[in-house]
């Protein structure tokens, strides 16, 4: 029975010789007697890129319909989604709007929605009580981090009203969240 083993030995030795005389670090292995095994020292390796990843509690936020009392104030506001990052390495979290103007829809005949509401209408912030910048249709920066397994935020919305200008009207508005790994 050993010389079967050892003739199948040799003719897949003889097979591989091609393959293994083309590495330049080949190793080979024997054995004879009880027991009847051998060992060899082997490394793997692989590369590990950039990975990121951005999850949102929602994928759309509806925003507060405005009252009387919020077209006196100029605005009203809305916490918006939750946004969580991973990454391994240092990143950055962007945010623009994806057009310069909201997209409307009449609701109300003889009240024609207002069609140029600027992106601007909207603004964004961090924190319910911080300071709140006009959206843009340029990336800005949410806020940057080191490597992490999870790290969150809120976005926290205002948006701005005019008696004479927000007429009646179903408005929406795309928002580009942008997660890079620089």
């Amino acid at each position: 029975m050993r010389r079967i083993r050892l003739g199948a030995a040799i003719i897949v030795a003889v097979i591989g010789l091609p393959t293994a005389a083309s590495r330049a670090s080949a190793q080979s292995c024997q054995a004879s007697g009880a027991p009847d095994n051998c060992g060899l020292p082997g490394t793997v390796s692989m590369t590990a890129g950039r990975v990121v990843r951005l999850q949102m509690a929602a994928a759309s936020t509806p925003l507060t319909a405005p009252t009387p009392a919020d077209f006196d104030a100029g605005f009203n506001a809305t916490t918006g989604p939750t946004l969580t990052v991973s990454a391994n390495a240092s990143w950055t979290l962007s945010l623009r709007a994806a057009v310069a103007t909201w997209t409307a829809t009449n609701t109300s005949p003889g009240a024609p929605a207002r069609t140029n509401k600027p992106a601007a209408d909207l603004k964004w912030s961090t924190a319910s009580n911080g300071t709140f910048a006009a959206l843009t249709t340029g990336d800005v920066t949410l806020f940057t981090g080191s490597a992490t397994a999870s790290n969150a935020t809120t976005l926290y919305f205002q948006t701005l009203y005019d008696w004479t200008l927000d007429t009646p009207g179903n408005y929406s508005l795309a928002v580009v969240l942008t997660l890079t790994a620089p």
